[in-house]
This record gives structure tokens, C-alpha cells and sequence, in this order.
């Protein structure tokens, strides 16, 4: 019978380890863009069976048409979630893809800034749009 050295386990990582400081903001975003494809899933859908199928078709979109439906909070609110969650989805994604294939810091670190203030701006300007919109221009 040969006697063999014991396998040597390494201690435990201390729970000091940086990763452990870390925030779950991935964990959270990795969920919100489950949730939020799901969601808008629903929203763009259902968007165009009403405007392709069910109202006329494209040729009834103009300025009447949509005066008409942002008179109506409930059609306000889709439209805004819609909004909402194809630019935070979006820039959410984005970031993602920032993240794996930008290889230094200084340069993520300007992508990232970028897409911020374009998601921040788009999102912004068409919520300001959806509740300024006035009918009776002209």
C-alpha cells in the first residue's frame, strides 16, 4: 500500500474580496432587459395591429390622427412606456456591448458617456414632446 501526500485545499477567498463590495447592478440589468423585452414584446405588437391592421392601415396616420390619440391619457401612457422602455432597453444593451468589445478604459469610458446623453436626450425629448403636444397649432 503506497501512502500518498493529502490533497492541499486552498483557504476559503475572504469575503473582503472586492467582487463581494460590488453592487448587483448587472444582476438588475440583466433582469430589466427580460422583463422590459417581454413588456415591450406586448406594447410594439399590439402598437401595430392597431395602426396597420385595425385602423385604416398607414394612409390615416397624419397630424388629426395623432392629435386624436394623444388626447387620451390611456394612449399617452403607451406611447411613454414604449418610449421608456425601448430607450432604456436599448441603451441598456448598448452598454453591454460596450462594455465586451471596447479594449481600454478611456475609450468605454467616452462610448458610455455618449450613449448616456443620446439615451438621456432622446428619452427626455420625446416625453416632452408626448406631454407639450398641443391640436390646435396653426
Amino acid at each position: 500500500m503506497t501512502t500518498e501526500a493529502p490533497l492541499s485545499v486552498d483557504k476559503p477567498r475572504s469575503s473582503t474580496r472586492p467582487a463581494a463590495r460590488r453592487s448587483n447592478f448587472e444582476l438588475y440589468s440583466w433582469i430589466f432587459m427580460r422583463l422590459s423585452g417581454v413588456v415591450l414584446l406586448f406594447l410594439v405588437l399590439f402598437h401595430l395591429l392597431i395602426m396597420l391592421f385595425l385602423d385604416g392601415g398607414v394612409h390615416r396616420i397624419n397630424f388629426a390622427f395623432v392629435a386624436g390619440r394623444w388626447s387620451s391619457p390611456f394612449w399617452q401612457f403607451w406611447d411613454l412606456a414604449m418610449l421608456w422602455l425601448a430607450g432604456l432597453h436599448g441603451g441598456n444593451g448598448l452598454r453591454t456591448v460596450i462594455n465586451d468589445y471596447s479594449r481600454k478604459d478611456s475609450t468605454r469610458f467616452w462610448l458610455k458617456m455618449l450613449l448616456y446623453v443620446s439615451v438621456i436626450l432622446t428619452v427626455g425629448l420625446g416625453t416632452f414632446v408626448l406631454f407639450t403636444f398641443d391640436p390646435n397649432i396653426g
